[in-house]
């Protein structure tokens, strides 16, 4: 890790789908907010968490860009982005072949777009890990992302990444302004957190002095579960108030909706799932709110 970051010289028949009504546009102030959704666990909901979290807060007026740098693409796949239409990728992003603003694709959520991705990622740390930028090409291709033609005006970038602490990770974390740790509601929750947690710190100490955690969500929730209760305290006692108020439950239309192509706000505006990440989103802008108060 220390090579790596070293600072450089259940299905329904008839599904119910709900269009958005067009939002009010949020107004810019300046560079998006980058906020990096990382786990190196897999299947705690990382993807589902990006693709929501973003339609949700394009849902309340936001601007907002999903990259996605998970090899297996489900954060494009979720989104309808049939892999044909991947001409340009995050693969060819990282490996500097090609602008940010080349990858980007409108999704069929108003003010949603993507970066998608496609296999060729997982070939990408053996490409440049020797390469003294290999840590900052992301933020680099991240610069001025809403200067130029066509005009973008995101506010927030959600990067979804890859379920290890690799170099693309490590990407992430340098150009994020703050971590977003989605956390399942089972047992071994809390397994890897702390390792988590120490890579922030050294990629905040070598890399991104701004970054920080902003915030925990606890996913997968059965609340008629005793140990999904069980793993909410002990989430809560570790973490104290950087675990979001809002929980996402285990919601049988979130697991469908990928397989339509769609994020479950479209999916099923109605279902539980659909209304905790619209609360997610809330309480979200709320805290961005309070940090740009505060500084």
């Amino acid at each position: 890790m220390t090579d790596i970051i070293d600072p450089p010289a259940d299905q329904p028949s008839d599904p119910q789908v709900v269009p958005f009504t067009k939002p009010v546009a949020a107004v810019p102030a300046g560079a998006p907010r980058v906020i990096a959704i990382a786990n190196q666990k897999g299947g705690v909901g990382k993807t589902t968490t990006a693709i929501n979290l973003g339609t949700a807060l394009a849902a309340i007026g936001e601007h907002v860009l999903i990259v996605d740098l998970d090899p297996q693409g489900n954060a494009s796949t979720g989104l309808g982005i049939e892999r044909k239409a991947r001409n340009i990728s995050t693969y060819d992003v990282l490996a500097g072949s090609a602008p940010m603003r080349g990858a980007v694709i409108p999704t069929a959520v108003p003010q949603l777009y993507i970066a998608p991705s496609t296999m060729d990622l997982s070939g990408l740390e053996l490409e440049i890990g020797r390469e003294r930028d290999r840590a900052f090409r992301l933020r680099t291709a991240l610069n001025n992302i809403n200067n130029g033609t066509p005009a973008f005006n995101f506010t927030y970038v959600l990067v979804d990444c890859p379920p290890s602490l690799n170099l693309i990770t490590v990407n992430a974390m340098a150009a994020a302004d703050s971590i977003l740790v989605p956390l399942q509601c089972e047992f071994f929750a809390l397994e890897g957190l702390s390792q988590l947690l120490k890579t922030v710190e050294q990629v905040k100490t070598t890399l991104n002095p701004k970054l920080s955690i902003h915030g925990v969500v606890l996913t997968m929730h059965d609340s008629r579960n005793n140990l999904s209760n069980q793993v909410v305290a002990d989430v809560r006692q570790f973490m104290g108030p950087k675990v979001y108020d809002t929980v996402i439950p285990r919601n049988v239309r979130i697991s469908e909706a990928p397989s339509y192509g769609k994020p479950v706000l479209v999916y099923d505006l109605k279902c539980v799932g659909s209304e905790a990440y619209l609360r997610l989103a809330t309480e979200i802008i709320q805290r961005e709110r309070a940090l740009r108060a505060a500084g």
